[in-house]
């Protein structure tokens, strides 16, 4: 049995969760969520659900604990939500709503980039004078919430010499020493 698949998952009084043959849908204040699953057992008993193989097959044991996870990410989203920070370090560095749906970037080419925003990520973008440009995005799903800040990252990864780019709040790079004269 997998380690992580056993743990029962609490279950929130504000949440509300269906199972319609292989789809389990999950709704809470912050929105609604739908995963389809295979080789699975789902059992609500007050307020735990427990995951449970139907077979034993290297399938069914490898995605056990991916179900179990899945499945609380999904209820801690629809009922709390999840944040990343990204932080915008270098000089001219700017975010900017364009339209509601529309982030404009400038990280220093010689364009800018302009990102169409999902309407399920709220944004929030703090810039003060003498700080570095954060980026705030927050949202009730967590695949959406990794894959769209990992794009952000992408149009300007940290470079390890002068450390400018798009980096994760409090995330380290590790610098490299220039040229000796």
């Amino acid at each position: 049995m997998s380690r992580i698949g056993k743990k029962p998952i609490f279950i929130p009084k504000n949440v509300y969760i269906k199972i319609i043959n292989d789809e389990i849908i999950v709704k809470g204040t912050l929105g609604i969520l739908n995963q389809k699953f295979k080789n699975i057992n789902l059992k609500i008993t007050d307020d735990h659900l427990f995951i449970r193989r139907k077979e034993n097959s290297k399938i069914s044991k490898s995605l056990h604990g991916l179900y179990r996870v899945l499945i609380n990410n999904m209820i801690i989203g629809v009922s709390i939500g999840f944040e990343k920070k990204l932080e915008l370090i270098g000089i001219g560095y700017k975010a900017v709503f364009i339209d509601k749906y529309i982030l404009s970037l400038s990280l220093g080419f010689s364009h800018d980039i302009f990102i169409q925003v999902p309407k399920e990520i709220i944004i929030k973008i703090q810039s003060t004078k003498g700080n570095n440009t954060i980026i705030i995005l927050s949202s009730y799903n967590k695949q959406l919430l990794g894959i769209f800040s990992a794009k952000i990252r992408s149009f300007r990864k940290p470079e390890p010499y002068k450390g400018k780019g798009v980096r994760y709040f409090g995330e380290e790079v590790r610098r490299k020493t220039g040229k000796s004269v």
